[in-house]
């Protein structure tokens, strides 16, 4: 049985009574939750067992319990889940079910289709005929990444590997902050799926999951900040875990609203890189935010500061499971072995080169730079980490998304989205005046031009909001020329 089924079996007989999972419409103690997993791998078994053959189960399911139970009920089966979030496009979907090789496609049941029932939910069980592909060995999920370039990969983790992680996140953070975790990113994207549901049931707190319509984000990248503010403060969340796009928009509603969290304590926030001005401005509404840092590679985290062990500018201390080093050229390298391989390609048995630039102080704590791929080089041979000078300008609350560019070029250029499409450029450009004055000289933005805000489906940004960087260079290549 997997560590996460264990802590829930442990948990139902010491505390039976105690609500693991609920929804807008009802609740699971650890006992029911774990009768109801044991359930849903038998009907499952009885339909797939003799036609699956190990090849990879395709979920594709909104937040809900149902995709909570099943995700359990797969580790219980011990086969291979692949997670599809709802914001793939059809052609990044079907891209991941023919790179995986999945067997079988689980999905709501629209309409009298045979179905198995989950959570008073119909899923609709759909034959795939794929090519099998060839994954290392103990692939437990396969989780594609829409990188910054080039096709997804299939990064294969064992359940081991998972499970890791999620007890190293219940070790720095204390068993007292497994209260009620809100889930706002989708459970299908693995930060949410580790660091939200397995940590919680490890911890023995309630993963309290409604649909994201509910919450206000049935387009998780224009939420609706009213509600999604009004319904975290309604649910009672202790926890949350956030992208810096969220982190940001809580901080509007906060602003202008004068919204208030009364039950929040925790509050990760990881995906990319969060501007000083952002957290400082967390401290000043008492929002309890601490910054983290992973990749799907290392089973999601890798680091995280926390209320009892944190540093202003760093991203916490590396999770005790994994052995963080950094190279002369200043790339983390994260150990020993956190993931198995890449779907389709050779096993990894060693320590993972990020691709990040960064280091570690005296204290131990994580700082990171930048991306070793985006770094610019300007025309005077300096060195500049894009995301920096980026997370500087969306610190502004003007400014929505930035995109940073300048290689070769004496001074820097940037694509700057509004947070409102009609807004004055004089406040714009204020917004950018602000930013630079945070900046040195060689760092700072002296050419902008506005633009649309960037695209998901057209590949512009990746399943958790980052820019794909070269993506949008070579979209705007000749509006980059214009202006540098």
């Amino acid at each position: 049985m997997s560590a996460v089924l264990e802590a829930v079996a442990a948990h139902a007989g010491a505390l039976p009574q105690r609500s693991a999972l609920s929804s807008a419409v009802r609740s699971w103690t650890y006992a029911e939750l774990l009768e109801a997993v044991f359930d849903t791998a038998d009907h499952l078994r009885a339909e797939l067992g003799t036609t699956l053959r190990g090849r990879p189960v395709a979920v594709a399911l909104d937040n809900g319990p149902a995709g909570v139970i099943l995700d359990l009920a797969l580790l219980q089966l011990g086969w291979t889940s692949l997670p599809l979030p709802a914001f793939f496009t059809e052609a990044q979907r079907a891209y991941a079910i023919n790179d995986a090789g999945a067997g079988v496609l689980l999905s709501r049941a629209e309409g009298n289709e045979p179905a198995v029932t989950i959570a008073g939910e119909r899923i609709q069980l759909e034959g795939l005929s794929t090519q099998a592909t060839v994954l290392p060995a103990h692939t437990a999920k396969i989780t594609y990444t829409s990188g910054s370039t080039g096709s997804p990969k299939g990064v294969c983790l064992s359940l081991q590997q998972l499970e890791a992680v999620a007890k190293s996140l219940v070790d720095v953070l204390g068993g007292d902050y497994a209260g009620r975790h809100l889930p706002l990113l989708p459970l299908s994207i693995l930060l949410e799926n580790v660091a939200g549901l397995y940590t919680t049931l490890i911890g023995g707190g309630e993963y309290r999951i409604l649909a994201s319509e509910a919450l206000g984000l049935a387009n998780p990248f224009k939420p609706d900040l009213g509600l999604l503010a009004a319904m975290i403060e309604q649910e009672e969340a202790t926890s949350l875990i956030l992208v810096p796009e969220l982190l940001r928009a809580l901080l509007m509603a906060m602003g202008f609203n004068g919204a208030r969290f009364s039950k929040l304590n925790l509050v990760a926030v990881g995906g990319a890189k969060v501007a000083p001005q952002l957290l400082a401005k967390a401290q000043a509404y008492g929002l309890p935010v601490f910054e983290g840092y992973g990749l799907s590679e290392c089973g999601s985290v890798v680091a995280l500061n926390t209320p009892t062990t944190h540093k202003t500018g760093s991203v916490g201390r590396p999770l005790p499971h994994l052995t963080v080093t950094v190279s002369p050229e200043r790339e983390i390298i994260v150990g020993p072995g956190p993931f198995l391989g890449y779907a389709g390609g050779a096993p990894c048995n060693g320590p993972v080169a990020t691709g990040d630039l960064g280091w570690l102080d005296e204290e131990g704590f994580l700082r990171i730079d930048g991306r070793r791929s985006s770094t610019i080089i300007n025309a005077f041979g300096r060195n500049i980490a894009p995301e920096w000078v980026e997370s500087e300008l969306t610190a502004q609350p003007e400014i929505r998304q930035a995109l940073v560019f300048g290689e070769a070029k004496p001074t820097l250029g940037a694509l700057i989205v509004p947070i409102m499409p009609d807004m004055d450029q004089a406040l714009i450009a204020a917004a950018i005046d602000r930013a630079n004055a945070n900046l040195p000289g060689y760092a700072q933005v002296k050419h902008w031009r506005i633009r649309a805000p960037f695209d998901l489906a057209a590949g512009e940004l990746t399943g958790n909001g980052r820019p794909r960087r070269q993506v949008l260079l070579q979209a705007n290549q000749s509006l980059i020329d214009e202006l540098t």
